[in-house]
């Protein structure tokens, strides 16, 4: 399973492209994607998904 971004609540503050140990999220046009075929949910990096957990605005990095 991966994470997705909502788009319509993403706020593009980039806390989560850091976060991710995948390399999985990145920029495409005015929003963060999450690449599927990378995300891991963090699995053997940390304990919970990173996106999730440092997203400023709820609900926006949940499980696809």
């Amino acid at each position: 399973m991966a994470y997705q971004i909502v788009a319509s609540t993403c706020t593009a503050c980039g806390a989560c492209e850091f976060e991710c140990p995948n390399g999985a999220i990145r920029m495409k046009g005015d929003i963060f994607i999450v690449d599927s075929g990378k995300c891991t949910e963090c699995d053997g990096a940390h304990d919970s998904p990173q996106c999730a957990a440092v997203c400023p605005v709820d609900g926006t990095c949940i499980p696809l």
